[in-house]
């Protein structure tokens, strides 16, 4: 067990966020923390991260337990580069790298069988074991795994201090995962990642050691991470075993369960009390019906279910539908500062069409919203195209406008009844109605861009990250309006359950091309995997497979196969005469003898280089 939170209570200013929170976080476990925005999740982090103390209750964890914490914007400064930084991580394996080679030379000019000579191989010994256990030959390949997979392989030698914050968050969490803690705390550790990398981190993270404890949005990150759900609901926690997937079906069948317990006990009660109001003034059954009352009395009430905010319902609509043709891109050339986004772009969007925008961050997807938007010359849009666009930033609002303001100033025909009404769909009640724009928080911000956007009625939407700052709850809403929308969608999005719900086909930008996939992101992604494969040749008839290659070609395959198999033959002997070198230095017979250590020492250094000399031929070949 590594940490138990046992009956939690926590507020501020006298209003409590969690009462009688209760739950165990095992060794190696995977758990996923998901509510309402303003839930407490945050807070039940740093409740456990030990940041926050309980009102009541406690916070038990295992002695000496390393914790490591990533915060939803946390990143970090220092002067150091990249790689410099990582390096710090592993100043302890790299002292004891560098404390073998001196106690190596020390022991070669220590006079053999003397006590000196005996207590310096005692510590070779002991330091070796301590380098196995720990990998400390391996370290610069731990840190550019990990470097790389996270999106910083052309920034090994960038300056901390000059990223920026999303930049820094990554750092963040490339520290994280090469510090390896006994428990991994994300908060919303996918807001700044792009695709290819979500891919590999969901990856990396399978083969974790360590817990993990993830609050996030990503549906799709926590069905391929999660093994249980907590879920904060009116201040308590319920906990569900399985991803978010399951939990859906597991809350939907709790709450279905709780409502018929208490209808069917409140049906009871009323059955009883009716009775009792019959008869117990009537001599004849007063005697029934003061059995009636002490089963009332003995009866455990039911607390009545709770019902939960109930979520934003958007609604997208317009007057008129545009031809058929609604976007044709031919020769678009896209740049920012001295970078090439997009060269000779070419795309074509058909009516009704809910067109996916992805690539890595930096690509240019925000850009060809705002470039179709504005009106780019190489982009022509077809007869009755009404866009209405919506900005991740939502810059667009007016910061000093009060909310209601914000939406009637650009509606002036509403009725306040209507304004309200519209807001209110969106998520936004009366209380928020006089609330400056700039004083929102992200979620609220987002449903009053969603509702402007809702009023603009466009039958073309260009959204870009359009589930930003959005609770699970509002995610969904968006995504049932949007599937109802009859109208053209483009959209840039990270959330990959969102863009598998809705894009029938995805437009890619890499490298500066612009390629459209035609189906959804399951064929996608399968196609973007196929072709990372390597290729294998398709399987041909017997008779013909004489003919499909050269003579020429067919004794290079050969040649190469036999090159291959020479080249395992190579690795394999090499990797097991250096587990019979490091298995003889662990002996203290061996360990002893300064002549044998000597040498087995040197001839290890000349194996390690030798296999790692053939792994790169074996990569090369391959």
């Amino acid at each position: 067990m590594l940490i138990t939170l046992d009956n939690v209570t926590f507020g501020y200013d006298g209003n409590p966020i969690l009462e009688q929170v209760s739950f165990a976080l095992n060794e190696g476990e995977r758990v996923g923390l998901i509510g309402a925005n303003g839930e407490g999740k945050t807070t039940l982090i740093r409740l456990i991260s030990g940041e926050l103390e309980a009102e009541q209750g406690s916070v038990i964890k295992k002695n000496g337990i390393k914790i490591g914490y990533l915060e939803q914007n946390g990143g970090y400064t220092s002067g150091n580069t990249v790689y410099k930084e990582m390096l710090e991580i592993f100043r302890e394996e790299l002292d004891a790298v560098e404390k073998l080679s001196a106690l190596s030379a020390e022991l070669a000019a220590t006079e053999y069988g003397g006590r000196e000579y005996g207590a310096l191989a005692a510590k070779i010994e002991s330091l070796n074991k301590f380098l196995a256990a720990r990998d400390c030959f391996d370290v610069d390949v731990k840190i550019k795994t990990v470097l790389n997979g996270i999106g910083f392989s052309q920034m090994y030698d960038r300056v901390i201090d000059t990223m920026s914050g999303g930049e820094k968050t990554r750092m963040k969490l490339a520290r994280l995962l090469l510090e390896q803690p006994d428990l991994l705390i994300l908060d919303e550790p996918t807001n700044h990642l792009d695709i290819s990398t979500l891919f590999w981190l969901e990856e990396y993270l399978q083969t974790f050691g360590g817990a993990i404890f993830v609050v996030s949005h990503d549906r799709y990150f926590l069905d391929r991470i999660a093994g249980r759900i907590l879920e904060i609901e009116n201040k308590r926690l319920l906990s569900f075993a399985g991803n978010y997937s399951k939990y859906k079906i597991l809350k939907a069948d709790l709450c279905a369960r709780r409502l018929k317990d208490y209808e069917a006990q409140q049906e009871e009660i009323a059955k009883l009390q009716d009775y009792v109001d019959r008869n117990i003034a009537r001599a004849t059954t007063a005697k029934s019906a003061q059995s009636r009352v002490k089963q009332l009395e003995k009866m455990q009430i039911l607390e009545k279910p709770y019902v939960p905010h109930k979520p934003p319902v958007f609604k997208f609509c317009f007057e008129i539908q545009p031809y058929e043709n609604v976007l044709e891109i031919s020769g678009l050339n896209l740049s920012r500062g001295a970078k090439n986004l997009i060269t000779d772009g070419n795309l074509n969007v058909m009516r009704g069409e809910k067109l996916a925008v992805v690539g890595e961050n930096g690509t240019g997807k925000s850009t060809l919203l705002k470039e179709i938007m504005n009106g780019n010359p190489a982009i022509k849009a077809g007869r009755f195209v009404r866009f209405a666009y919506y900005d991740q930033e939502t810059a667009n609002l007016n910061g000093d406008n009060t909310v209601l303001q914000e939406l009637w100033e650009r509606h002036v025909g509403y009725t306040q009844t209507e304004a309200r009404s519209a807001l209110a769909r969106c998520g936004l009640f009366a209380e928020d109605m006089s609330k400056t724009v700039k004083s929102l928080s992200g979620g609220e911000r987002a449903k009053l861009a969603l509702c402007v956007l809702e009023c603009e009625r466009g039958n073309v939407l260009l959204m870009d990250e359009p589930t930003n700052h959005l609770d699970l709850p509002a995610r969904e809403g968006l995504e049932q309006a949007l599937k109802e929308f009859d109208g053209t969608l483009i959209f840039v999005s990270h959330d990959r359950y969102f863009i598998s719900a809705l894009a029938q086909n995805v437009a890619e930008i890499s490298g500066g091309h612009l390629v459209k996939f035609e189906g959804g992101y399951e064929s996608y992604t399968a196609e973007k995997k196929k072709a990372a494969e390597p290729q294998k040749s398709a399987p041909v008839a017997a008779e013909e497979k004489s003919f499909y290659r050269s003579k020429k070609d067919r004794a290079e395959e050969e040649k190469k196969k036999q090159f291959v198999k020479k080249l395992e033959t190579q690795i394999a002997e090499c990797e097991k005469r250096e587990e019979e070198i490091n298995g003889l230095l662990a002996r203290p017979d061996v360990a002893s003898d300064y002549t044998q250590v000597s040498v087995l020492v040197e001839e290890l250094e000349g194996i390690k280089l030798q296999i790692d000399s053939l792994y790169k031929q074996y990569e090369t070949v391959l």
